[in-house]
């Protein structure tokens, strides 16, 4: 993420900022879609951890950088899923980019 959501290419601080203060966002995207992958079953990860990722992707980095509609999609448990399973989730992921996105399945 550092190195593609960087200042001067997703945010700037403002002048006078030593970078303390809340970014300008340079994004001009409508929508961010995220997709991420656990080993943890969901019903413990929220129930020990919560649901950290969303507040950093929809909040810290996202919204930080002018997205406001941030999708964010947990696959899991990745580590006992089978093939057919994981054929499921890569079909669920076309369909979410072509819902948020019509123009790429043209």
């Amino acid at each position: 993420i550092d190195r593609v959501i960087r200042p001067g290419v997703a945010y700037e601080f403002m002048d006078g900022d030593s970078g303390e203060g809340v970014p300008h966002g340079l994004l001009h995207a409508t929508c961010a879609i995220v997709f991420n992958t656990s080993n943890t079953e969901p019903e413990r990860e929220q129930r020990v951890f919560g649901d950290p990722l969303e507040t950093l992707w929809k909040h810290c980095i996202f919204g930080l950088c002018g997205v406001e509609t941030v999708v964010r999609r947990t696959f899991s448990v990745v580590i006992t899923s089978t093939e057919a399973q994981r054929h499921q989730w890569l079909a669920q992921v076309t369909q979410t980019v072509l819902d948020r996105f019509p123009a790429a399945g043209e």
